[in-house]
């Protein structure tokens, strides 16, 4: 499948890429894109660190949205996109958000601490969808599943 990204989307990954860091758009953005729904906003997550990703986009205006958690939000063609490393959840303290993250080099590690499977599904600036938890069959059945044990999941974040 193609996916339509926008053109700020399209410029971040390239930028990430021609850099030498992976990076896709990730989570709702790609659900809502295989549905043939708009998406209302787009994620990046890529291998880069905070650090890295204000130096590849030294040009543009950077804002540090969550830098503990890998987030940094960067506004390309007038558009804020968050973009945050690949990453790791700790422990949960609040039923929302995590005491600690760690960096990690995995795309699927990362993918493997969200919420529902078609919600873990990842797509490159050509549109190849890595999906490693049965998301797209889920999309097809109508089915909502979590990514691994759902008490585990509705733990972290209820």
């Amino acid at each position: 499948m193609t996916m339509d990204m926008p053109k700020n989307v399209d410029t971040a990954i390239n930028l990430l890429q021609s850099a030498g860091f992976e990076a896709y758009a990730v989570g709702g953005c790609v659900r809502d894109s295989l549905l043939g729904k708009t998406p209302n906003d787009w994620d990046i997550t890529t291998s880069a660190k905070p650090e890295n990703m204000k130096s590849v986009f030294a040009d543009f205006h950077c804002i540090d949205t969550g830098i503990k958690h890998g987030t940094v939000t960067v506004v390309i063609d007038g558009e804020p996109l968050e973009i945050t490393t690949f990453r790791l959840d700790g422990e949960y303290e609040d039923n929302r958000h995590p005491k600690s993250v760690t960096f990690t080099a995995d795309l699927g590690a990362d993918l493997g601490r969200r919420d529902f499977t078609v919600n873990a599904m990842a797509a490159d600036a050509a549109g190849a969808v890595t999906d490693l938890f049965g998301g797209q069959d889920d999309l097809r059945r109508g089915v909502i599943r979590c990514v691994g044990d759902p008490a585990e999941r509705f733990a972290e974040d209820a």
